[in-house]
């Protein structure tokens, strides 16, 4: 018993010395572990369909891009949001001039189920920016569909690709 305690402090002393070492991550708020940027370019995948079955049928999505402001003291500017294909050819432009999102608001943008001009691996490119450093929004897509009694619906997060 004595001998599995020591083990156990032992370790603990261990993580603790290791976690020191770790440099913070840039971007993230030390203190509070909020990320924390003034702009961001993000992707966004955008199914517009999955396949179902053994024949791999294609099982038609409505797709409602979400960008939620969660900063609750500052506006952002969203300053394009581009949906693309499987290919990667722009199929549309969904913003003539910049959005201005208030503290906590939140925007969307929707495809309807049967708009399949994006297919299977269509997605979003959503930029934003801000005059200073605040929390980052969240950027997300949810899917959802249904047909003859069968459902299913999921969330895609947006990922960073450029800052």
């Amino acid at each position: 018993m004595h001998g599995r305690n020591i083990i156990s402090v032992v370790m603990l002393v261990v993580l603790l010395s290791l976690a020191s070492w770790a440099a913070p991550v840039p971007g993230w708020s030390e203190s509070s572990g909020i990320r924390m940027s003034k702009g961001q370019t993000v992707y966004v995948p955008a199914y517009s369909n999955v396949f179902t079955g053994p024949r791999k049928l294609p099982f038609q999505l409505a797709t409602t891009l979400s960008i939620r402001n969660t900063d609750p003291s500052a506006s952002l500017r969203i300053t394009s949001i581009d949906y693309y294909d499987t290919n990667g050819k722009m199929v549309r432009r969904y913003l003539d001039k910049p959005l201005e999102l208030g503290p906590l608001a939140s925007t969307y943008t929707h495809i309807e189920e049967r708009d399949v001009s994006g297919g299977f691996g269509a997605k979003f490119i959503v930029r934003w920016n801000s005059g200073k450093v605040i929390n980052t929004p969240i950027i997300e897509c949810v899917m959802i569909g249904a047909t003859s009694g069968q459902g299913i619906s999921f969330v895609s997060p947006g990922q960073e690709i450029r800052d």
